[in-house]
């Protein structure tokens, strides 16, 4: 498209590959399983596109109580998160871009499902405290990039805020196709860990 294109034309510092400063046991796992299968052509912004598009379809399908196929679909588009990070750092193609919008993805994958599940099976104040904790993670980045020129790369405690919080979804919507009182419990205090840790985030980025 024409305007991608002059985008990234007037803005090719946001594009230029860099290569990395720490490859992860994580990168190398998934380099083994999965990337090694994965065409070079693919680059690790076009798989956070595919989490960009999957997400209204997750949200469409747990919304209308397809649980089972919206567990799978849910658990695909989480798994990009790990797999774009991971595709960046062992090929050496990190950039700015990436590094601006995988976060956005995330966010707008994991924090309107947990919003969704939540308001649709758990008490109201949970709710409020998770898209709480969303809305300040938001502002705090975009005063970091428009006060400071810094991008805030995700630390120890937010990706252990996001795993629990896929965790408590896909817990959620297990218990909702298996009928069990005792994960949904379960399923609140992985929440409930979840958003402790995205506190211990925040303080770390110092807030």
């Amino acid at each position: 498209m024409k305007i991608t294109t002059d985008f990234v034309q007037k803005h090719p510092d946001l594009f230029r590959f860099q290569r990395a400063e720490h490859v992860f046991p994580h990168d190398k796992f998934l380099d083994k399983f999965f990337i090694q299968y994965i065409s070079k052509r693919v680059t690790p912004n076009q798989v956070t596109g595919l989490r960009f598009f999957l997400t209204p379809f997750v949200v469409y399908i747990i919304s209308v109580g397809a649980y089972i196929p919206g567990i799978v679909l849910f658990l695909f588009a989480a798994f990009t998160d790990a797999l774009d990070g991971s595709l960046a750092r062992t090929r050496n193609k990190i950039t700015k871009f990436g590094m601006i919008i995988d976060p956005l993805a995330d966010k707008l994958l994991v924090g309107s499902v947990v919003l969704l599940v939540v308001l649709q099976n758990f008490h109201i104040l949970l709710g409020i405290a998770v898209l709480g904790i969303e809305i300040i993670f938001i502002l705090t980045a975009m005063i970091a990039k428009i006060r400071f020129n810094t991008i805030r790369a995700a630390n120890r405690w937010g990706k252990i805020k996001m795993i629990l919080q896929v965790l408590a979804v896909f817990i959620t919507l297990l218990a909702l196709v298996i009928q069990s009182p005792a994960l949904m419990t379960y399923a609140a205090w992985a929440f409930g860990l979840a958003i402790g840790f995205a506190i211990m985030s925040l303080f770390s980025h110092g807030l």
